[in-house]
């Protein structure tokens, strides 16, 4: 369940593991399993981590496409992994 998979991709960002959170992503799409603005927080921030900058900026777009919320954390993510690729 959505529970589940978050708890999953947030120790998957924890972890540094941006791969493996982008792999829980697309199964849950691939379940059609909704995603929510947690979901997409831990992987873009999992992404910025990893210095990911590129993957973490196309999930920030991809949130609008799925109609899910980007939020103060989203917004933050995708700026640290800006100035992680030095791409301000």
């Amino acid at each position: 369940n959505l529970i589940t998979y978050n708890a999953a991709v947030s120790a998957c960002e924890t972890g540094l593991q941006c791969s493996q959170a982008l792999q829980l992503l697309r199964e849950m799409a691939d379940c059609r399993m909704d995603r929510n603005t947690i979901t997409y927080n831990a992987v873009v921030s999992a992404c910025q981590k990893g210095e990911q900058w590129p993957q973490a900026l196309q999930l920030f777009r991809e949130m609008v496409h799925c109609h899910v919320k980007r939020d103060t954390i989203t917004y933050n993510a995708a700026v640290s992994a800006c100035e992680k690729g030095m791409q301000c």
